[in-house]
């Protein structure tokens, strides 16, 4: 009659799985977490947006242009507000838009690089992100030449922005760090302290003893809280930032 050896324990196949997991596995992971300090760092930088939606009108040379100018997260959001605002009814409606490093700019049949570019250039000077700028011109009549469409284009769209409430926007990084399990309730303390979010554990370390703890904290309070969980610690705790 055969034997039926009982199942080992969870947290036995778990050690043993930990203390079989060659050394390199510890060094791969903190190298994939260095690795994308460089890639988000630029999306750490605080930026300002537009606090609600804003329009500017002005008449010149017979000829109205409105500007509508409203917050966007995304393409598929700008092309939302584009076909909300656009009046099929005017000669042109001209646009651009910039979601951090992407943007795009439309001249809705004005004459190359006079509508589209001028008001993505407007959009730049004002130092908004996450917007798009809508210019919507009914033509009176006299043209304005190159020049005049250019200083039209812009002009209205950097008044419209230059008027339009705005908020400053500091964003979270997202950090891991490596801590001995003696020292996580004073990891814990610290992270509230600082109002960390989005706190996560990662058992998975290769190290006994140790747990991986990534979480997300304003950009602006990361220094001091590194400096205070050393501190507290007594003790050089590692951040890796991605």
């Amino acid at each position: 009659m055969a034997t039926i050896m009982p199942s080992p324990p969870r947290f036995f196949l778990l050690r043993s799985a930990l203390l079989l997991r060659p050394h390199s596995y510890h060094s791969r992971l903190r190298r994939g977490i260095s690795s994308s300090v460089m890639a988000s760092s630029s999306s750490a930088t605080p930026y300002t947006v537009l606090a609600e939606r804003a329009s500017c009108e002005r008449e010149i040379k017979r000829s109205k242009f409105i500007a509508i100018a409203g917050p966007v997260s995304d393409e598929r959001s700008a092309m939302s507000f584009l076909s909300e605002v656009r009046d099929p009814r005017a000669t042109h409606n001209c646009w651009a838009y910039k979601i951090g490093e992407q943007y795009r700019c439309n001249d809705d049949g004005e004459p190359s690089g006079t509508a589209g570019k001028p008001i993505y250039s407007a959009i730049i000077s004002s130092g908004v992100d996450m917007v798009m700028v809508v210019v919507i011109r009914y033509f009176g009549g006299i043209k304005l030449g190159t020049g005049g469409l250019v200083r039209a284009y812009g002009g209205v769209a950097l008044e419209c922005l230059k008027a339009a409430p705005t908020c400053y926007i500091k964003p979270k990084v997202r950090v891991g760090i490596e801590v001995p399990f003696d020292l996580l309730g004073t990891i814990y303390h610290q992270l509230q302290h600082f109002q960390a979010e989005d706190i996560k554990q990662d058992y998975d370390t290769g190290k006994d003893g140790t747990t991986m703890v990534t979480f997300k904290v304003d950009y602006e309070k990361l220094e001091s809280l590194e400096n205070a969980i050393n501190s507290t610690c007594s003790r050089k705790i590692e951040f890796f930032k991605h």
